[in-house]
């Protein structure tokens, strides 16, 4: 099973924390997630709050593959409707070559009206066009060396990229999917699916189980496993377990409820985020204790016998998968995150890592 940490360099739930001390605690675990085994180390693209800020995160793992010695790096994700398929292209391949196939490509469509504002001249209404039309360059750049474009959003003449891509990604492309249209997107694209813990996995399985069906009727192959991407707390004890993962995975979700405006009206008024209206219909009725609530259930958190279980039954329920976690989040000390990373590693990556 391959196993990763997140890193969404955030400074919600912090106080008087600058965003230099922001970095070196994300790019600290990431440096020790290297030394326990851990498989790669993920990076969102995310820009100008404290929810979460890394404005280019190709340029931050180009700095983390030469100072870690065995993990690789992915971005997730590009958000590619806010970046020139050309410059996508270019970088990535760039990466890549620095990294000696040690990077991971993912890509998403954003879903912050909030960060889609001050990218002047792109519409959150866009979002789907420009992330299919451009999510198709860069693949094929990627796969041919060459760029080009006559779509809507991107009129691109036939370029070559150098340094030239001299690896696939047929296997280290990920696409982020919460809708119903990203889930197609992500067969049509062939990339592992990549779902975030916000819900019950229950609820997820038809989208895995769409996506699964679309991927074989496109591709004629199995799809892969998806990626599921949590947020943990690993501690020795199940009550302070449950008092920490309360205090900082609801200080996370306060965060992420003013980011996201997730409960909001603005999704039905909106191209292309028909299941956000739907969904925010259902968390104004559940209110932010019952999204909590739905929250943690989802999540990875406990002593390490818990974690397993919960992890054991996800694999019940959904098959293989990968796994991703982020261990700081919501105000977390850099200290209990290092000792959650260091429990789950030394209790916890031991035996999933022999789940097929």
């Amino acid at each position: 099973m391959d196993v990763g940490i997140l890193m969404p360099f955030a400074s919600d739930g912090w106080t008087d924390i600058t965003d230099s001390q922001v970095y070196a605690e994300e790019l600290g675990l990431a440096k020790l997630a290297d030394e326990l085994g851990f498989d790669v180390a993920w990076a969102a693209e995310h820009h100008f709050f404290g929810y979460s800020f890394c404005p280019d995160n190709t340029q931050l793992l180009s700095y983390l593959v030469g100072v870690t010695k065995q993990i690789d790096v992915g971005t997730a994700a590009v958000i590619m409707p806010w970046n020139e398929p050309l410059r996508v292209a270019e970088k990535a391949a760039l990466l890549d070559n620095v990294a000696q196939g040690r990077f991971r490509f993912g890509v998403g469509r954003g879903l912050s009206r909030r960060e889609y504002e001050p990218f002047r001249g792109i519409e959150m209404d866009e979002s789907r066009g420009r992330f299919d039309e451009g999510t198709a360059m860069v693949i094929e750049a990627l796969r041919t060396g060459f760029i080009e474009g006559d779509g809507q959003y991107f009129k691109q003449p036939r370029t070559e990229i150098r340094p030239r891509p001299e690896r696939s990604f047929e296997d280290r492309f990920y696409c982020v999917a919460s809708s119903d249209d990203s889930v197609e997107s992500a067969a049509r694209f062939a990339g592992r699916m990549t779902m975030f813990a916000d819900r019950a996995w229950e609820h997820r399985m038809p989208s895995i189980e769409t996506y699964r069906k679309r991927f074989k009727e496109i591709h004629g192959k199995d799809a892969p496993p998806v990626m599921t991407a949590d947020f943990v707390l690993c501690c020795a004890d199940a009550g302070e377990a449950e008092e920490k993962a309360t205090t900082y995975m609801g200080a996370y979700l306060g965060s992420l409820l003013e980011h996201y405006e997730v409960m909001g009206d603005h999704f039905a008024v909106t191209e292309g985020y028909d299941a956000y209206a739907k969904a925010a219909e259902v968390l104004r009725r559940v209110g932010e204790s019952g999204f909590l609530a739905m929250f943690m259930k989802a999540a990875t958190w406990g002593t390490p016998d818990q974690i397993l279980a919960r992890l054991e039954e996800r694999r019940e329920l959904l098959g293989s998968f990968e796994y991703t976690g982020a261990f700081r989040y919501g105000g977390i000390p850099y200290e209990d995150a290092q000792a959650s990373m260091r429990l789950f590693a030394s209790e916890v990556l031991p035996v999933i890592k022999t789940w097929n």
